[in-house]
């Protein structure tokens, strides 16, 4: 499907490309909100459902036939392209193309401004997809950068004591990790004295938590950003 981009967001990744982070030299851009214009395959009824309306997508494309695919693990097509990042041109252009198959409307009363962070938001939806947090579980989220504000967000829903050590080594508790009060949080003149202290205190905090969390059989080692702790 051809889609015309409406409102486009900057991720991280996006930035570590035009600094060599893969060999990737096309057009870069991943998290958008954009409108179905055309679908060249397309019969006529789903042309009619499709054509006009609002959509965010998926970002890697699969072949459908691969082990990987027959498995059910589409995310890590043999031969797959990435939006923006392998094989794939991306979204920080006038139209980006897509497979039908990769697009997910977006409902009327959502605007673009919220739309944009369907990605990142489904990226953050990933961990509690992979791991069952209870409510009795501790959780130390390390990093409250723009990802982490999402994936603080998502944690909180399972009613897990969540707490987030910034990249100062402060931790954060619940009350700051609502909403834009975590953006805002206030950091004291200790949290910022020198890169030794912030070490020191992030390596304390990991110290603290990394047994008790090595201990969890549930903890998938390809989530590096939440320590989950037994409770």
């Amino acid at each position: 499907a051809l889609v015309r981009v409406r409102l486009a967001g900057i991720c991280g990744t996006d930035l570590e490309l035009t600094r060599g982070y893969y060999p990737y030299a096309g057009i870069p851009g991943h998290e958008f909100v954009g409108e179905v214009v055309d679908i060249p395959s397309a019969d006529d009824t789903e042309r009619a459902h499709w054509i006009g309306r609002r959509v965010a997508g998926e970002i890697n494309a699969s072949c459908g036939t691969c082990p990987q695919c027959l498995n059910g693990r589409p995310t890590h097509c043999e031969q797959r392209t990435v939006l923006g990042i392998a094989r794939r041109e991306g979204i920080f252009a006038e139209y980006t193309s897509l497979p039908l198959e990769n697009l997910h409307l977006v409902p009327e009363d959502v605007p673009d401004e919220m739309a944009v962070f369907t990605e990142p938001l489904a990226a953050a939806l990933q961990i509690t997809e992979q791991v069952h947090i209870h409510p009795s579980d501790r959780v130390l989220l390390v990093g409250a950068g723009r990802l982490g504000q999402l994936i603080a967000q998502t944690l909180q829903l399972s009613g897990a004591d969540l707490r987030d050590c910034n990249l100062f080594g402060a931790l954060l508790t619940g009350a700051d990790l609502r909403g834009a009060d975590l953006a805002a949080a206030n950091l004291t003149g200790a949290d910022l004295r020198g890169a030794q202290g912030i070490a020191r205190r992030l390596a304390s905090v990991m110290k603290q938590t990394s047994h008790s969390a090595r201990r969890e059989s549930r903890i998938d080692p390809d989530i590096s950003v939440a320590t989950l702790m037994s409770g």
